[in-house]
């Protein structure tokens, strides 16, 4: 029985976090909140909300967070409600509540218009998110679903680990980023909840209230993770729905070219998607293109191009002839200029690149032999203070000289480079 037959009315809720988590996808958030970086296309929040607009059944989306209202949020957001119809909401959190503190905080608003359960998605995944396969799980087993995937063992302790009941599929016990080894089945960061949740919110807020005696803001703050998730495995309320789809962390600016790849597979298997892929065209002068590319309308880019696998051109942008892109992201009004070559890189807002450059990074995916590898968890810098080997970045309105060559570097904005480098951050 379809949702709508059912009469439900649900709400979807992303979570998005704040500039004060963005520090780590620094240098490309300077200049737009990490939510709306464009990926695919199109900004990382647009991909939850076209899960959402799958399922009838969700009559609004709200969105919650410690970003300032901007011009750019309220632009998008009014533009995907028009063309969508359904109701989008952006609710500012009054000081960093953590990933639980914003749902008792708005509770009233998720809560109005009867909604008995709801959607929660964290902003920092990307997925082809089930909905309708969640919900449909959630008729049958009458309790709250968390979305999981798997992990290999060294990895699986960097995330919300699950132990489940293999034949009713009941959340056992639930730990979150253990110090050993628990679980191979991890945390996706995808929910849907029953109403029940906000009494086990409200025990987590009156227990920081107590134990603050109520004199600080960040009594408000609740980790859902390590509270709630917990104690709804232990009472018995939650199970485990497995994604059999892509998955992936996007913590960090060196995940967006993974994340850039499997949104545009995402593209390739969806009918309704497969107009925002390019293609090669023999009838007209046009690049090549190999694999899953998108191309902004508005960009020009020279019939001897080659550009792919996985490769977004995002408005204005001009691609000079014999240039060679591939496991790239090249955003707005940035100018490639003839013979360029970029592989495995960022390139920002404005830059220019000269002919014959070269700008190269190092591929972020997951070992491919391992079937439940993700992508590798580290940190910037290795123990002997290196660079460690990532994708290379170019921020917003970098020029690089002709013949210059970066490789697996960090240039910060408005930067004009003249020589080469490597491994290095460039201030």
């Amino acid at each position: 029985m379809s949702a709508n037959m059912n009469g439900d009315i649900m709400k979807a809720v992303i979570l998005i976090g704040g500039p004060h988590i963005g520090t780590r996808f620094r240098p490309l958030s300077f200049e737009v909140p990490k939510p709306l970086f464009p990926v695919a296309g199109c900004p990382m929040i647009q991909h939850h909300i076209e899960a959402c607009l799958k399922f009838p059944s969700i009559k609004e989306i709200l969105i919650i967070g410690f970003y300032q209202r901007s011009r750019e949020m309220t632009r998008f957001l009014s533009e995907l409600q028009r063309k969508h119809n359904i109701t989008i909401r952006y609710l500012q959190e009054h000081c960093p509540l953590g990933t639980g503190g914003g749902l008792y905080h708005f509770r009233d608003q998720i809560l109005s218009g009867g909604v008995s359960s709801f959607f929660v998605f964290n902003s920092d995944v990307c997925c082809d998110f089930p909905v309708k396969e969640m919900y449909a799980f959630h008729k049958e087993t009458k309790g709250c679903v968390i979305l999981g995937t798997k992990a290999n063992e060294s990895q699986s302790v960097h995330y919300g680990c699950i132990v489940e009941d293999p034949k009713t599929h009941k959340v056992l016990h639930y730990v979150e980023k253990p110090e050993t080894f628990v679980s191979d089945l991890i945390n996706a960061g995808a929910y849907l909840f029953t109403q029940d949740i906000f009494q086990l919110l409200g025990d987590a807020f009156q227990c920081n209230y107590n134990e603050m005696n109520g004199t600080h803001d960040s009594c408000d703050a609740i980790d859902l993770e390590r509270t709630v998730l917990k104690k709804l495995a232990a009472g018995g309320k939650l199970y485990l729905f497995m994604n059999t789809g892509f998955w992936s962390q996007f913590k960090t600016a060196g995940n967006a070219i993974y994340a850039n790849k499997l949104y545009l597979s995402l593209y390739r298997k969806a009918d309704h998607f497969l107009e925002r892929l390019a293609s090669s065209n023999d009838d007209i002068e046009s690049p090549v293109i190999i694999g899953d590319v998108r191309i902004h309308s508005t960009a020009v880019v020279h019939p001897t191009a080659v550009l792919g696998p996985n490769v977004s051109v995002g408005p204005g942008v001009t691609i000079g002839a014999g240039a060679r892109i591939k496991e790239a992201i090249i955003l707005d009004r940035a100018e490639i200029k003839e013979h360029s070559c970029i592989l495995h890189s960022i390139v920002g807002w404005e830059c220019e690149l000269g002919a014959w450059s070269r700008v190269e990074g190092y591929p972020s995916d997951p070992n491919p032999n391992d079937p439940f590898g993700n992508v590798p968890k580290e940190s910037l810098f290795n123990e002997d203070g290196r660079l460690n080997p990532s994708i290379t970045i170019l921020g917003q309105g970098v020029r690089i000289d002709s013949e210059v060559m970066i490789l697996n570097s960090i240039v910060l904005p408005h930067k004009d480079i003249g020589s080469s480098y490597r491994n290095q951050i460039i201030m």
